[in-house]
Protein backbone atom coordinates (compact mmCIF):
# COMPACT_ATOMS: atom_id res chain seq x y z
CA UNK A 1 0.00 0.00 0.00
CA UNK A 2 1.46 3.34 -1.04
CA UNK A 3 1.48 6.47 1.11
CA UNK A 4 -1.20 7.92 -1.19
CA UNK A 5 -3.35 4.80 -0.72
CA UNK A 6 -2.87 5.02 3.06
CA UNK A 7 -3.82 8.69 3.05
CA UNK A 8 -6.96 8.03 1.00
CA UNK A 9 -7.99 5.10 3.21
CA UNK A 10 -7.36 7.13 6.36
CA UNK A 11 -9.27 10.22 5.20
CA UNK A 12 -12.25 8.35 3.75
CA UNK A 13 -12.52 6.07 6.79
CA UNK A 14 -12.27 8.90 9.32
CA UNK A 15 -14.80 10.91 7.31
CA UNK A 16 -17.22 7.96 7.26
CA UNK A 17 -16.80 7.42 11.00
CA UNK A 18 -17.46 11.12 11.63
CA UNK A 19 -20.57 11.11 9.42
CA UNK A 20 -21.88 7.97 11.12
CA UNK A 21 -21.31 9.51 14.56
CA UNK A 22 -23.10 12.70 13.52
CA UNK A 23 -26.09 10.69 12.26
CA UNK A 24 -26.15 8.54 15.41
CA UNK A 25 -26.01 11.65 17.64
CA UNK A 26 -28.77 13.29 15.62
CA UNK A 27 -30.95 10.18 15.75
CA UNK A 28 -30.36 9.42 19.41
CA UNK A 29 -30.64 13.02 20.60
CA UNK A 30 -33.90 13.79 18.78
CA UNK A 31 -35.74 12.20 21.70
CA UNK A 32 -34.03 14.61 24.09
CA UNK A 33 -34.14 17.60 21.70
CA UNK A 34 -30.41 18.09 22.17
CA UNK A 35 -27.58 18.90 19.77
CA UNK A 36 -24.01 17.62 19.76
CA UNK A 37 -22.67 20.63 21.64
CA UNK A 38 -25.29 20.16 24.37
CA UNK A 39 -24.25 16.53 24.72
CA UNK A 40 -20.55 17.34 24.95
CA UNK A 41 -21.18 19.99 27.64
CA UNK A 42 -23.33 17.60 29.65
CA UNK A 43 -20.71 14.88 29.24
CA UNK A 44 -17.87 17.11 30.47
CA UNK A 45 -19.95 18.44 33.37
CA UNK A 46 -20.76 14.87 34.38
CA UNK A 47 -17.02 14.13 34.51
CA UNK A 48 -16.46 17.27 36.63
CA UNK A 49 -19.11 17.28 39.40
CA UNK A 50 -17.62 20.39 41.02
CA UNK A 51 -18.44 22.30 37.84
CA UNK A 52 -16.62 24.00 35.01
CA UNK A 53 -16.44 27.57 33.79
CA UNK A 54 -17.43 28.56 30.25
CA UNK A 55 -13.72 28.84 29.40
CA UNK A 56 -12.98 25.35 30.73
CA UNK A 57 -15.98 23.89 28.88
CA UNK A 58 -14.86 25.65 25.72
CA UNK A 59 -11.41 24.07 25.97
CA UNK A 60 -12.66 20.59 26.82
CA UNK A 61 -15.37 20.59 24.13
CA UNK A 62 -13.02 22.20 21.60
CA UNK A 63 -15.62 24.86 20.75
CA UNK A 64 -15.40 28.64 20.84
CA UNK A 65 -16.61 30.45 23.96
CA UNK A 66 -19.55 32.08 22.18
CA UNK A 67 -20.94 28.70 21.09
CA UNK A 68 -20.47 27.27 24.57
CA UNK A 69 -22.12 30.34 26.15
CA UNK A 70 -25.17 29.87 23.92
CA UNK A 71 -25.25 26.15 24.69
CA UNK A 72 -24.99 26.73 28.44
CA UNK A 73 -27.79 29.35 28.25
CA UNK A 74 -30.01 26.77 26.54
CA UNK A 75 -29.11 24.13 29.13
CA UNK A 76 -29.85 26.63 31.93
CA UNK A 77 -33.27 27.39 30.42
CA UNK A 78 -34.06 23.68 30.25
CA UNK A 79 -32.99 23.14 33.85
CA UNK A 80 -30.14 20.72 33.06
CA UNK A 81 -27.42 22.95 34.55
CA UNK A 82 -27.14 25.73 37.09
CA UNK A 83 -24.59 28.31 38.16
CA UNK A 84 -24.05 30.77 40.97
CA UNK A 85 -26.13 33.64 39.57
CA UNK A 86 -24.50 36.09 42.02
CA UNK A 87 -21.08 35.29 40.60
CA UNK A 88 -21.70 35.76 36.86
CA UNK A 89 -18.05 36.00 35.79
CA UNK A 90 -16.24 32.67 35.92
CA UNK A 91 -19.14 31.02 37.74
CA UNK A 92 -18.80 27.24 37.59
CA UNK A 93 -21.59 25.48 35.71
CA UNK A 94 -22.87 22.29 37.38
CA UNK A 95 -25.40 19.64 36.47
CA UNK A 96 -28.78 19.74 38.19
CA UNK A 97 -30.47 16.52 39.27
CA UNK A 98 -32.43 16.59 35.99
CA UNK A 99 -29.16 17.15 34.12
CA UNK A 100 -27.55 14.19 35.90
CA UNK A 101 -30.50 11.98 34.99
CA UNK A 102 -30.47 12.90 31.32
CA UNK A 103 -26.67 12.63 31.15
CA UNK A 104 -26.83 9.11 32.58
CA UNK A 105 -29.32 8.19 29.82
CA UNK A 106 -27.12 9.80 27.16
CA UNK A 107 -24.03 8.01 28.48
CA UNK A 108 -25.86 4.68 28.15
CA UNK A 109 -26.66 5.47 24.51
CA UNK A 110 -23.04 6.48 23.90
CA UNK A 111 -21.83 3.24 25.49
CA UNK A 112 -24.15 1.27 23.20
CA UNK A 113 -22.72 3.06 20.15
CA UNK A 114 -19.14 2.42 21.34
CA UNK A 115 -19.91 -1.25 21.88
CA UNK A 116 -21.48 -1.50 18.42
CA UNK A 117 -18.51 0.27 16.84
CA UNK A 118 -15.99 -2.19 18.24
CA UNK A 119 -18.17 -5.30 18.21
CA UNK A 120 -15.70 -7.50 16.31
CA UNK A 121 -12.60 -6.44 18.24
CA UNK A 122 -10.88 -8.12 21.15
CA UNK A 123 -10.00 -6.06 24.20
CA UNK A 124 -6.36 -5.95 23.06
CA UNK A 125 -7.32 -4.83 19.55
CA UNK A 126 -9.55 -2.13 20.99
CA UNK A 127 -6.79 -0.83 23.29
CA UNK A 128 -4.26 -0.85 20.44
CA UNK A 129 -6.73 0.96 18.18
CA UNK A 130 -7.44 3.75 20.69
CA UNK A 131 -3.75 4.10 21.50
CA UNK A 132 -2.93 4.38 17.80
CA UNK A 133 -5.80 6.76 17.11
CA UNK A 134 -4.64 9.02 19.94
CA UNK A 135 -1.08 8.94 18.58
CA UNK A 136 -2.33 9.90 15.10
CA UNK A 137 -4.40 12.74 16.54
CA UNK A 138 -1.47 14.06 18.60
CA UNK A 139 0.93 13.77 15.65
CA UNK A 140 -1.45 15.67 13.36
CA UNK A 141 -1.93 18.41 15.99
CA UNK A 142 1.85 18.74 16.26
CA UNK A 143 2.18 18.87 12.47
CA UNK A 144 -0.48 21.58 12.31
CA UNK A 145 1.27 23.59 15.04
CA UNK A 146 4.51 23.44 13.04
CA UNK A 147 2.66 24.60 9.92
CA UNK A 148 1.17 27.50 11.89
CA UNK A 149 4.61 28.40 13.26
CA UNK A 150 5.98 28.57 9.71
CA UNK A 151 3.13 30.92 8.72
CA UNK A 152 3.84 33.12 11.73
CA UNK A 153 7.49 33.40 10.72
CA UNK A 154 6.72 34.29 7.11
Amino acid sequence: MTITDRFELFVTTITQIYKSLQKIKSHEMTEFQLKGTHVMCLYELHKHPDGLTITELSTLCEEDKAAISRTVSELLERGFVSNDSEKKYRAPIVLTEEGKTITTQINELAANAAIAGSANMSHEERMTFYHTLTDISDNLKNYLEKLNEKEDIS
